[in-house]
């Protein structure tokens, strides 16, 4: 089986790559998901994150608020680096679990979603990265559009986060999705992931 780790920035496109290797077969593991659940099931995590950040990261309802969890963290450099030490781990452990369980189901391929899929170390659990990326101006575009949100909003969301060359430079292969027509993005994952999975060309 094939480990195949899927990142970029927001607005590339990774929701429509990561939907072509769902039709190819492949687990599909979106790290966000995985951290969500993580904060409602995983009491490990849970006790870490109050020990270090204190009881009222959590509700009433026992929830994480994750707002009062990114004050904390916002512009805190120590502090960011403290919580993505913490969760990044038990992401990891999650995503072991799930792929070993995909291997024994037989799948052709487990794909791992992550935009800190470099930084949180999850990319060397993977037998080959792919970068999706597109410039700037069409992302904040594609943004602006999904989310309904201004073009200064979108922009700062967009100048928040790694630019396509860093991606570029990281990851073993790049998808572009500069165009409209996410057809073309389609076409151009179907074509990689099956030299990938089917030829196992990494």
């Amino acid at each position: 089986m094939i480990v195949i780790g899927i990142t970029g920035p927001t607005g590339a496109g990774k929701t429509t790559v990561l939907r072509v290797l769902e039709q190819m077969g492949a687990l599909v593991l979106d790290c966000d998901v995985v951290y969500h659940d993580l904060t409602l099931s995983c009491q490990p995590m849970r006790a870490e994150l109050g020990r270090a950040f204190g009881p009222e990261i959590f509700g009433l309802d026992g929830q994480l608020r994750r707002k009062a969890l990114g004050a904390i963290v916002f512009d805190n450099p120590q502090a960011l680096a403290q919580l993505n030490a913490i969760t990044h781990r038990y992401i990891g452990q999650a995503v072991e679990q799930a792929v070993e369980q995909a291997r024994r189901e037989g799948r052709s391929a487990a794909a791992v979603d992550a935009i800190a899929l470099l930084e949180s170390g999850l990319g060397k659990k993977c037998d080959v990265t792919v970068a999706v990326v597109a410039s700037q101006e069409v992302r904040v575009r594609r943004i602006m559009a999904r989310e309904g949100i201004g073009e200064d909003y979108a922009r700062l969301r967009v100048s928040a986060q790694k630019s396509a060359q860093y991606f570029e430079e990281q990851c073993d292969y790049v998808l572009r999705n500069d165009g409209d027509d996410p057809s073309e993005l389609e076409a151009q994952a179907w074509t990689l992931f099956d030299t990938i999975i089917n030829k196992g060309d990494v």
